[in-house]
């Protein structure tokens, strides 16, 4: 089986095409500038230049494809920018696959996405709509949702900085909202196992680790795996959606107002045990998870 992938230079995506290579799969990655991915050619993975953005180039790089492991997605932007990335990239993407004759699409989507959510911030909507996109090509599809995805990119090195160099620790809201963080690699693993299991076909999972805590719970977690004692400042959401709104555009910046808007619009956490019980993974705890970043 040959595999297309989206996004495959991202944090998440370059673990997902190890995880498909470790299953033995062919993998064709989908890059803007290959030069900027020769880790990927290491692996003996597929190279071709072109863009979600780019219908032409989406035609030509899933020729002779079995599936596609749709990864693509952005946080910052205005709403143009997502609609014409994520909304009409996955439009683009889902044609090429029908007019190709794929037979698996495998779509990265986001917990918290729903009708409701849809409606709060552009990132959300653009989640919902590629979802529903994908639901209704008629392919072969498997959505996952994952909640946080941990590892030593993304979002943890930061909340580890926090912990380990400030004195105290901010923490937006009242710190109670729930939270179900993944190992990124688990979340790699359940990517290749799909396109081997034909009861994932229609199906859209939940993904979260074994473990449950709320943002105060987590900082402690952290605090503890790097030996440091920390206290908590709760920071109201108004407050915090100012501050997004004066630095957000900054290099570096930590929070957007519509990632503060996604913490505030409640628990993270996965809705049912589907994806748990269907393929039955050992997945890493949060303090491995922890330990493995520090």
């Amino acid at each position: 089986m040959t595999v297309l992938v989206t996004g495959g230079t991202g944090f998440v995506g370059t673990r997902v095409v190890h995880a498909l290579r470790a299953h033995g799969l062919e993998v064709r990655a989908l890059v803007r500038r290959p030069e900027s991915a020769r880790s990927l050619r290491t692996l003996g993975v597929e190279l071709v230049p072109g863009d979600v953005t780019d219908a032409a180039s989406l035609r030509s790089a899933i020729a002779g494809c079995d599936a596609v492991v749709h990864l693509v997605a952005i946080l910052k932007g205005a709403p143009d920018d997502f609609e014409r990335v994520m909304t009409r990239g996955t439009e683009s993407l889902v044609a090429a696959a029908k007019e190709a004759g794929v037979e698996r699409f495998v779509l990265m989507s986001a917990l918290g996405t729903d009708e409701r959510t849809k409606e709060i911030v552009p990132y959300y909507a653009a989640k919902w709509a590629m979802e529903q996109e994908v639901a209704g090509s008629g392919l072969a599809f498997t959505t996952f949702r994952p909640s946080f995805v941990f590892g030593k990119g993304g979002a943890l090195p930061t909340f580890m900085r926090q912990v380990r160099y400030a004195p105290v620790v901010t923490v937006i809201g009242n710190g109670r909202q729930r939270i179900q963080p993944i190992w990124v690699d688990d979340v790699a693993e359940y990517f290749a196992r799909a396109l081997e299991r034909p009861d994932t076909v229609g199906r859209t999972f939940d993904l979260g680790g074994p473990d449950v805590v709320t943002w105060d719970e987590l900082y402690s977690r952290i605090a503890s795996t790097l030996g440091k004692r920390r206290p908590l400042v709760h920071v109201p959401f108004v407050l915090a959606r100012g501050g997004a709104a004066l630095t957000q555009w900054l290099p570096g910046a930590p929070l957007t107002t519509d990632q503060i808007a996604m913490i505030e619009a409640g628990d993270n956490v996965a809705a049912n045990d589907d994806a748990a019980e269907t393929f039955q993974l050992p997945l890493l705890p949060l303090d491995g998870q922890l330990r493995r970043a520090a």
